[in-house]
This record gives structure tokens, C-alpha cells and sequence, in this order.
């Protein structure tokens, strides 16, 4: 890797460390929006109370400990990598991801919440992690990749049941959020990506439970 490149990355990790980020994309809209009620007038849910605005942050919290943790894990997986394809294949997917940073960001605001107090520490374990799992491969390296995504898809299908039902406007960034994370999947698996061992997918959702748990309230 150039000089330059470690410039960027180290750039990205500051940014994403510091909730500064970039998007490439709009924040996604609810598809309720511009919908008419009865009467001819716009829809609109109704206002969310202060538990649900609280609830809906601590999970917007984690999911954007979630794309904190992403950024670390692509870059480490860029460094450990000679591929210069599977170099492209993970910036493009870390791109997305920062798409992803930047919504959440955006909505922990508008929700006058704020991101996780430990991102310095969920980035730099990720970025260890993700170091790691390319040091065994590209293909141990794309199925860790796959796995990563899979759970996160999962668990992003459990937070469209928790949110309450009245906030559109997470729902529809989680929902857009879901969509990528199985594209990546999917991309990792149509790449080569191996199979990771059950132990280690074990091991990857009690960290996730561990993470999930505190992000929600720190």
C-alpha cells in the first residue's frame, strides 16, 4: 500500500471515529412520504413520544457503532490483502458503508442523540479483527466478510421489529441499510468466499450481543 492510500485510510479512521463522514447517496426516505391521508392532505406518522425518540437512538446508536466497526474491518481487510480486485471490491463496499455512517449520524441528531462514547475502542478491536481474518486468505478473508454481513442483516431485520412503527424515517435508512449488507454478502460469497467455522461465527455473535448491548446505552 502507497503512502497515499495510508494517508486515506488513516483519514477515513479519523473520520468515522469522529462521526465526520461523507455520503454518496441521500438519506433513504420513508416511502409513506408524500402519500395523501383521506381528506387529500399529506400523510405524516404521528410525532415520536421521548421513550420512543430514546429508543429509537440507542438503536440508531448501534447501528452506527455498527458502521464504525465496518470501516475498520474493510481498511484492515484492504491493508492484509495483495489482491488488487479484492483491494476495489472492498473500498466500493466501504463506501457504501460510510453511506451508512453518515445516515445514522445524521439521524442520531435529528433524534438529539449522540454516537456511541467507545467508537475509538469498537474501531481499533475491529480493525484488529479484520487484520486477522485477511491474514489467513483472501477466501478465510471474503467469508469472514460474508458472515459479518450476514449478521448484521439479521440483526438489522430485528431492529425493523423494535423501532417503533411510527418512525419512518429510521425505518426507512435501516431498510436501505439491510438491502447493501446482503448485497455485500452475496458479492463476498459469489467472490470465493469460504465457509467460517461455526466456533468462529459462535464467537462473532457473542461479541456482537456484547457490543450491541452497550452501544445501545453508552
Amino acid at each position: 500500500m502507497t503512502l497515499d492510500e495510508l494517508i486515506t485510510e488513516f483519514d477515513r479512521g479519523l473520520r468515522s471515529m469522529a462521526g465526520v463522514s461523507r455520503m454518496s447517496r441521500p438519506v433513504p426516505e420513508s416511502k409513506a412520504a408524500g402519500h395523501v391521508d383521506e381528506f387529500g392532505m399529506p400523510s405524516q406518522a404521528p410525532d415520536l413520544t421521548d421513550e420512543e425518540k430514546a429508543h429509537s437512538a440507542g438503536l440508531m446508536r448501534v447501528n452506527h457503532v455498527g458502521e464504525v466497526c465496518a470501516q475498520a474491518l474493510y481498511q484492515a481487510q484492504k491493508l492484509a490483502t495483495h489482491s488488487r480486485a479484492l483491494k476495489d471490491d472492498f473500498e466500493r463496499a466501504a463506501r457504501e458503508e460510510e453511506d451508512h455512517l453518515a445516515w445514522t449520524t445524521q439521524r442520531l441528531k435529528d433524534l438529539d442523540s449522540r454516537p456511541s462514547l467507545l467508537n475509538p475502542l469498537w474501531y481499533a478491536g475491529s480493525l484488529a479483527i479484520g487484520f486477522v481474518a485477511g491474514r489467513f486468505g483472501d477466501r478465510a478473508s471474503l467469508g469472514f466478510m460474508a458472515e459479518t454481513e450476514r449478521q448484521v442483516e439479521h440483526h438489522l431485520d430485528g431492529h425493523m421489529k423494535k423501532l417503533p412503527a411510527n418512525d419512518l424515517a429510521s425505518r426507512a435508512i435501516v431498510e436501505q441499510m439491510r438491502l447493501d449488507e446482503s448485497a455485500h454478502a452475496s458479492a463476498a460469497v459469489a467472490a470465493g468466499g469460504s465457509e467460517v467455522p461455526f466456533p468462529i461465527r459462535a464467537l462473532m455473535k457473542a461479541a456482537s450481543k456484547v457490543m450491541t448491548t452497550t452501544a445501545y446505552r453508552i
